[in-house]
């Protein structure tokens, strides 16, 4: 006898604001229980005293997530000076202080060393793996934990205000691997003042920005009006080529579309524009069917989608 899974096959992204206080792995349990999908995952881990844009794949969007992971993210965070902590934020306790409290135009002057292409040493807390296991759970245990330096791209970096003598806001724009804690922990050494993150918001991941974000709260309230649930979770779901703006996209007939789920290629017919090797998406009718990679005119299908299309006939 085959066990049904639990849950519906609810296909597409919802952006979650994550709410302070919730481990990652907590917010999309939840996301999966209110809106009683089979299947969640997502594009980017936050920390507990993080918020802010969470993308929250379910279904079949769960494929495309490395395409959303390896995107650009844009955080706003401050930064406390004074104080170093164990864990790089608020939530760690204080091993060094410093007296010093740095002014607008120390903090400025030290942006080019870390912008463009930086050397960056994650936390100690972090969930990095040391022979295969996460760093975090060495620094718990009181081992002390080496975590190997690493490249990562800081495209922009920028000072909002200076709160006050003891903090800082600034926005950063970087690329996939970059800890915020560890920028607020080499900056604060730089300026010979320490420092740490006291408060921090991702405002964008890929082409998800804060202005999609649904609160939890806000899920939870729909997912209890179950006379319209259905239509509720429509709403809030982002279908699930929305994680694919940045690559190319090519419309294939019904015919087509039949064949790249089966497996098998497709010509391109007027599409010569497309690159030797470049990977598209394919749809049929605005419905998301495969991703491909090209090859000598043709389209060859690397991972393919069962999604309905409308007035759908032996499609699935």
């Amino acid at each position: 006898m085959v066990r049904r899974k639990k849950g519906d096959c609810v296909n597409g992204w919802v952006i979650l604001d994550k709410p302070f206080g919730l481990t990652s792995v907590q917010a999309i349990s939840s996301v999966r229980r209110f809106l009683c999908a089979q299947k969640v995952g997502h594009a980017g881990t936050l920390d507990p005293l993080a918020t802010g844009v969470l993308p929250v794949a379910l279904g079949e969007a769960t494929k495309t997530i490395s395409f959303v992971v390896d995107g650009v993210k844009v955080y706003r965070f401050k930064i406390r000076w004074g104080e170093e902590t164990a864990t790089g934020d608020a939530e760690g306790q204080v091993v060094m202080r410093w007296p010093k409290r740095p002014s607008e135009d120390e903090i400025r002057a030290i942006f080019p060393r870390f912008t463009g292409v930086i050397s960056q040493v994650p936390p100690s807390f972090s969930a990095i793996k040391i022979n295969g296991v996460r760093a975090y759970t060495l620094a718990r245990r009181g081992e002390e934990v080496v975590c190997a330096s690493r490249f990562v791209h800081i495209h922009r970096l920028d000072l909002l205000y200076l709160d006050d003598a003891d903090h800082a806001t600034f926005e950063i724009e970087c690329g996939k691997g970059t800890y915020v804690r560890s920028l607020a922990r080499d900056m604060g050494r730089a300026l010979d003042c320490g420092g740490h993150v006291f408060a921090l918001h991702r405002v964008r991941v890929g082409p998800f920005y804060e202005d999609s974000m649904i609160p939890l709260e806000k899920l939870k309230q729909l997912s209890h009006s179950s006379d319209e649930f259905s239509l509720n979770r429509a709403q809030v779901l982002l279908p699930v080529v929305a994680s694919l703006n940045n690559l190319p996209a090519v419309s294939v007939s019904r015919h087509e579309a039949v064949r790249l789920r089966n497996g098998c290629s497709v010509f391109l017919q007027g599409n010569d524009l497309l690159g030797e090797k470049q990977t598209v998406y394919a749809t049929h009718e605005g419905i998301l069917v495969a991703l491909g990679s090209v090859e000598c005119g043709s389209l060859n299908p690397l991972r393919v989608f069962k999604l309905s299309f409308p007035m759908e006939q032996g499609l699935n």
